[in-house]
C-alpha cells in the first residue's frame, strides 16, 4: 500500500522559514527520484525541488538559493527546508516520486498535502 504523509506546513510571515517533513511508505523508497510540488488556487501544478536517489539536487527557479531538499533513506522520509519565504510561495505542499507520481491504478496517487500561506 501507497502512502505519502506531509506535514509541517503553518502560517509564516514573509522572509520567514518552515520545515516541511514527507513520510513514504514506498516500497523501494531508495530507488527512486523525489520530489517536492506545489499548487497554488487556480494554478498547475508544479514541481520545485528535487533529488535524486543518489542525492544529487535540482530546483525550480523560483526557489533556488532559498530551498533545501533533502532525503533520509534509513527512514524513508524527504525533507524541504524553506528560507527567505515570500507570498507567492504559499501554496499546498505536496511529496512524490519524481519525474512521473506514484500510480495505483486508477490515477496518480497523491497525499493530503501540507499548507503554506506566507503573509504578513
Amino acid at each position: 500500500q501507497v502512502q505519502l504523509v506531509e506535514s509541517g506546513g503553518g502560517l509564516v510571515q514573509p522572509g520567514g522559514s518552515l520545515r516541511l517533513s514527507c513520510a513514504a511508505s514506498i516500497s523501494f523508497f531508495r530507488s527512486y527520484d523525489m520530489a517536492w510540488y506545489r499548487q497554488a488556487p487556480g494554478k498547475q501544478r508544479e514541481m520545485v525541488a528535487a533529488i535524486s536517489s543518489g542525492g544529487s539536487t535540482n530546483y525550480a527557479d523560483s526557489v533556488k538559493g532559498r530551498f533545501t531538499i533533502s532525503r533520509d533513506n534509513a527512514k524513508n522520509t524527504v525533507s524541504l527546508q524553506m528560507n527567505s519565504l515570500k507570498p507567492e510561495d504559499t501554496a499546498v505542499y505536496y511529496c512524490n516520486k519524481f519525474p512521473d507520481p506514484v500510480w495505483v491504478g486508477s490515477g496518480y496517487y497523491w497525499g493530503r498535502g501540507t499548507q503554506v500561506t506566507v503573509s504578513s
